[in-house]
C-alpha cells in the first residue's frame, strides 16, 4: 500500500508523492554504454578483427556530449556510415536516458579491408 509523507523539506505540512521526490542520476558510463551499442547497431555490427566501438561521453544540465570512436570496412561509405551513427546514438541516448545530444563527434580511427583482411592504418583527421 503506497502512502504519502511529510518530509522536512516541506515546512507547511504538504504530503509529496513518492513519485515526486528525489533525483534521477545517470552516469556518464551509462550513457557511453548505450551510445556504443547504438554506434554497433548503427554499423549493422562491427568489422571482422575490429574492435567494438567505444564511445565517451560528457554529461552537464541534462545534455550529453558523446565521442565515439569506431573501425569501419574498406571500402564503403564513410560519410553515410557516419551520419547513421550520429542520428541512432542521438535518438537512443535521449530516448534512454532523457537526456538532450547537441553534439556527436564520430572518429574513424581504423579501416579494414573486406579483400585481403589486412587494416589500412588510421584514418587522418576527425569525420563530424
Amino acid at each position: 500500500m503506497a502512502t504519502d509523507h511529510i518530509t522536512p523539506d516541506d515546512p507547511g505540512g504538504e504530503r509529496i508523492a513518492p513519485g515526486e521526490r528525489g533525483a534521477t542520476v545517470i552516469a556518464d558510463r551509462v550513457v557511453a554504454k548505450i551510445a556504443a551499442q547504438a554506434a554497433r547497431e548503427a554499423l549493422n555490427g562491427v568489422p571482422k578483427g575490429a574492435n567494438a566501438p567505444h564511445a565517451t561521453v560528457t554529461v552537464r544540465h541534462d545534455a550529453a556530449r558523446v565521442r565515439i570512436s569506431l573501425e569501419l570496412d574498406y571500402p564503403s561509405d564513410i560519410g553515410r556510415q557516419c551520419g547513421a551513427v550520429r542520428r541512432t546514438v542521438t535518438e537512443r541516448v535521449e530516448t534512454l536516458a532523457g537526456m538532450e545530444v547537441p553534439e556527436v563527434a564520430v572518429l574513424v580511427e581504423r579501416l579494414h579491408s573486406a579483400h585481403s583482411g589486412d587494416s589500412h592504418g588510421r584514418a587522418q583527421g576527425k569525420i563530424a
